[in-house]
């Protein structure tokens, strides 16, 4: 077992936040508090320890006081279990699993989907081909139906829009829930309203009152209509479900999906270059502040992650990277889903433009600064050191790659 100290940002957040219902469960015992004429007193109920013969003991060395009772913000969060077991309607969403796990669109729909479903209704994931999420429960879903097989993998449209009429017919949801995102969801979306002949609702950010509102004239003005049955929402459409699991049972269709005769040949995936991907649409960026001394090592384990490179304003205003290579609020606001921060500090600024980032790796020098409170993953120590075992480790994981392959 490690000695090190690993955070718990969920445990953090639910011991900050007074209306969730484990705020209580997160509080540290008080054992000791200053009376009014300003003398400290002592809850010796709650000092000690339970012995092995079921009597509280009490550690006057100081050893273990408070150990039986103290509770850690690195503790597993148990959250209440959600359960349907008759559903009475179904909400179906098809998330965009960009790189096989749920993004934080996907989420925010997941979170619209089960405010639509209430008490009664389930919510149901639709997932094509093979995924690497294992965090289905805790994101809201109740139903998950895995679509697999060689003719849903890669661009392939048209076959999917036949497995969701497929779905449609065997489950007849009350209603689907899309992402309206350039990840596939919008196109997927559009094709089957036009196979089922509905009218969906589009760009939604807001579902209140039994209305979708929706983004229109080019994102300046606020179309309402009642709730449609296909409904194509925005990031940030509802907040995303946080206090409670979910069962997450797998269903399968009961009919076999039709096969569609594409009028599309896919010719797999396009090497891209990285440094050639605008900031705001990379998904894997790795930024360099005023704590990397060695910019040729960066730029190498940049070239060996196959990351979008980035900076803070600092490295960009001493000349080390391009003006549009900046990230903050004054510079581009990135929604990467790995953000990789080596040597930033962590200015209000910068953590704004990263806000909206999935996962944040911290490499600094100060366990106590900004960037460290809010990154997912911290690495302490010298950058230029831990690039170097960065690149070795990269090298190593593709030659043992090439090794099976042979």
């Amino acid at each position: 077992m490690s000695d090190i100290i690993r955070r718990d940002p969920r445990a953090e957040w639910i011991a900050r936040n007074r209306l969730h219902p484990l705020h209580a469960a997160m509080q540290p015992a008080q054992h000791s508090w200053m009376g009014p004429n300003g003398v400290i007193r002592k809850n010796l109920h709650g000092i000690g320890f339970i012995g092995p013969n079921g009597i509280k003991r009490i550690d006057r060395s100081g050893a273990q006081q408070g150990g039986a009772v103290k509770r850690s913000a690195t503790v597993e969060v148990q959250l209440p279990l959600h359960q349907v077991p008759a559903p009475a309607f179904y909400i179906s969403v098809v998330p965009d699993m960009v790189g096989g796990r749920l993004s934080s669109h996907d989420r925010d729909l997941l979170g619209l989907a089960h405010q639509l479903a209430g008490q009664d209704g389930a919510v149901l994931a639709v997932v094509f081909g093979e995924h690497k999420e294992n965090a289905f429960a805790t994101a809201g879903v109740d139903r998950l139906l895995v679509l697999e097989g060689e003719e849903f993998s890669g661009y392939a449209p048209e076959q999917r829009v036949q497995g969701l009429r497929a779905v449609d017919n065997q489950f007849n949801p009350r209603h689907w829930l899309l992402p309206d995102s350039r990840s596939g969801g919008g196109e997927i979306g559009r094709r089957f309203a036009a196979a089922l002949g509905e009218r969906p609702a589009t760009r939604v950010w807001q579902v209140k009152d039994q209305e979708c509102i929706g983004r229109a004239g080019a994102g300046l003005q606020d179309l309402a209509r009642p709730v449609a049955r296909l409904i194509l929402a925005a990031a940030e459409c509802a907040e995303p479900v946080s206090e409670t699991r979910h069962e997450a049972l797998k269903v399968e269709l009961s009919t076999s999906v039709a096969r569609s005769l594409s009028r599309i040949e896919d010719l797999g995936a396009v090497a891209v270059d990285p440094a050639a991907i605008p900031m705001a649409e990379a998904e894997f960026i790795f930024s360099g502040g005023n704590g990397v001394k060695d910019w040729q090592l960066f730029h190498a384990t940049a070239a060996a992650l196959g990351a979008t490179e980035g900076a803070s304003r600092v490295a960009v205003d001493d000349g080390f990277m391009a003006r549009d290579r900046q990230v903050g609020a004054s510079g581009t606001w990135v929604t990467a889903r790995v953000y990789v921060a080596v040597g930033i500090s962590g200015a209000i600024q910068h953590l704004q433009g990263i806000g909206a980032c999935d996962k944040v790796v911290a490499i600094n020098l100060d366990p106590g600064c900004d960037m460290i409170k809010r990154a997912d993953l911290s690495v302490i120590g010298e950058s230029a050191e831990i690039l170097q075992a960065l690149i070795e480790a990269v090298s190593a994981y593709r030659n043992e790659s090439k090794r099976d392959a042979a």
